[in-house]
């Protein structure tokens, strides 16, 4: 029976992102709105500011973020939106906007069944984020941090969307070793076509679509690969999986193998402070 439902909500998924709009109730107009302005290259801070202002939540989550420790070095606290985007950048927009979609459909009521995957979700996908901004520069300086971030924030959004078209089916509600089977096959996947279906880079698609894909690391290091070893980092600090499927020994080992000791304790003891700011900045 689960099986069934499996494919069907497999079946559902592949129509609706097939189509022109992709029913994602949490992707707040706002949030396509800041994904069209973003792509236009003659925008300028006070015309994203106008826009963002639109949206109170997502106006605090960015001026929370500029006064955020991780970004205000100065100590001079910013109170508008306009001067909150200088300090963050314009990039750091588009992370937020995606950041308050993620929550609102954490805090939604179709997602109560799955309240205890939500948490570890969230948590999981901060902790990507941050060490995604932290790794990027050591290991890729070509890559820009916040587009790291960008990618963090968003690579489980696969999970996110099953979960919210697993949640009105009881069956799955109750069978975690099925709903685990459906997330863990297929959110990569999922969160690829979706972010494709939302105009996303082709960059952000590709390392969405391969964090979880084990490869050989290249001395020349891409956003794939960024995402790929801050996903595992992550996973041995706060992994979101199934205690049965907790992946944390595997994933120690193998960033072993791409990272020497000395720099991996510096990634974990410079994440845990940005982690917080992070998660202080976006409300969770």
């Amino acid at each position: 029976m689960t099986h069934q439902i499996t494919f069907k909500i497999l079946e559902n998924i592949a129509q609706d992102l097939s189509g022109e709009q992709v029913s994602f109730p949490t992707f707040l107009d706002v949030t396509f709105k800041v994904r069209t302005a973003l792509k236009n290259p003659n925008l300028n801070v006070e015309q994203l500011a106008r826009l963002v202002s639109i949206e109170p939540l997502m106006s605090a989550k960015i001026i929370r973020m500029a006064n955020s420790v991780a970004l205000n070095v100065s100590g001079r606290p910013v109170a508008d939106v306009k001067n909150a985007i200088v300090r963050v950048g314009m990039e750091a927009v588009r992370t937020i906007s995606f950041a308050v979609a993620m929550e609102q459909l954490i805090h939604s009521r179709q997602m109560q069944a799955f309240a205890d995957i939500s948490r570890k979700l969230w948590d999981h996908t901060a902790h990507t984020a941050a060490i995604c901004r932290i790794l990027a520069p050591k290991i890729a300086p070509r890559i820009n941090p916040d587009e790291a971030m960008f990618a963090g924030m968003v690579h489980d959004i696969g999970v996110f969307y099953l979960l919210s078209r697993a949640a009105p089916f009881p069956e799955l509600v109750q069978n975690r070793e099925a709903l685990y089977d459906l997330l863990l096959g297929w959110h990569d996947n999922i969160g690829h076509a979706l972010l494709s279906a939302l105009g996303q880079p082709e960059q952000i698609l590709i390392a969405v679509q391969e964090h979880e894909q084990d490869r050989e690391i290249k001395r020349e290091k891409t956003l794939s690969d960024v995402l790929f070893i801050a996903n595992k980092i992550a996973n041995s600090m706060s992994s979101w999986q199934s205690d049965n499927l907790d992946p944390n020994e595997h994933d120690l080992a193998r960033v072993a193998q791409i990272l020497d000791a000395d720099t991996l304790q510096d990634i974990r003891e410079k994440s845990r402070e940005a982690i917080v700011s992070l998660k202080q900045a976006l409300g969770s």
